[in-house]
């Protein structure tokens, strides 16, 4: 099944740039724990004054309590890159409304890349689904646009799943990452894969949901139509979890940061406030 999106919100747009930059404000700043570049310098530990340390640096509370001059010691934060990892499976067209659970993905991984961007972390991008690229992270906008052009054409006739896309992703992360994981998590293997990720990175899950899956119990067929066209679309649901708050306790206990996004809500104003919820978390933490 291929076919083209053809009403994303350009890049360019004034709603859109607004919601960037919301998302931005929202995203956990700051600490070692945040997953973006902090505000410029952290505190690491107060040391005894040698000649040449500026003034301007002296711990005047531990030279006090001490009775020797200190001063303190700061570090730059290192730049995080992101992962968003982008579920282009038949499932994700399935709609009952006048967006896709594939168009809200594609919105929210845009809305997520510029707020990146915004806080200098560097952005990467690969597509699940039989989607055939991988964008390694970058700072150039440029390429954040080429990546957003490329996924509006869509394949879902490949066979390539979340838990398989993850496994190839983990063994070329060197570093430490955060990963976005934007999926409606139909396959049945992908919670334990991102619980086994998330054990040497940071995941985000970004669960899509149609209203019209709330109802579904058991496998069987979805019936429905691309929100562009009205064009049939026959998924198989023998995948989907029949228990949700089950998938939500078990990602919870695997400590990976979940969010359900119905796709008949605003997903900024959820996404907002669950960004906000989460650097509130971390912040409490230090």
């Amino acid at each position: 099944m291929h076919g083209e999106l053809q009403e994303i919100v350009p890049l360019n747009s004034r709603q859109f740039a607004i919601a960037a930059r919301r998302l931005a404000d929202s995203l956990a700043y700051g600490t070692d724990k945040s997953p973006f570049l902090g505000s410029g310098i952290e505190y690491v530990q107060s040391r005894q004054y040698q000649p040449g340390d500026p003034i301007r640096s002296m711990d005047w509370r531990v030279t006090a309590r001490t009775g020797k001059p200190h001063v303190r010691e700061f570090e730059t934060p290192r730049r995080l890159p992101c992962y968003l990892l982008i579920d282009t499976s038949a499932s994700m067209l399935v709609t009952s409304q006048h967006r896709t659970k594939y168009e809200t993905a594609l919105l929210v991984a845009a809305g997520l890349g510029l707020a990146c961007l915004d806080r200098v972390s560097p952005v990467g991008v690969l597509g699940v689904g039989g989607r055939d690229f991988h964008v390694q992270p970058s700072l150039n906008r440029d390429t954040i646009l080429q990546w957003l052009l490329a996924l509006r054409k869509y394949r879902t006739d490949e066979p390539t799943t979340l838990s398989q896309r993850i496994s190839q992703l983990a063994p070329t992360l060197l570093n430490r990452t955060l990963i976005f994981v934007l999926s409606d998590l139909h396959d049945p293997a992908a919670p334990a894969t991102i619980r086994e990720l998330n054990q040497r990175h940071e995941c985000l899950v970004i669960q899509l949901r149609d209203p019209l899956e709330d109802g579904l119990v058991g496998g069987g067929i979805l019936r429905a139509a691309e929100a562009e066209t009205g064009r049939p679309i026959v998924a198989r649901s023998h995948d989907v979890h029949t228990d949700q708050p089950q998938l939500e306790r078990f990602l919870k206990r695997a400590g990976v940061d979940h969010l359900v996004l119905p796709t008949d809500q605003s997903w900024a104003a959820l996404l907002r406030a669950f960004l906000m919820s989460r650097n509130a978390f971390n912040r409490g933490a230090r």
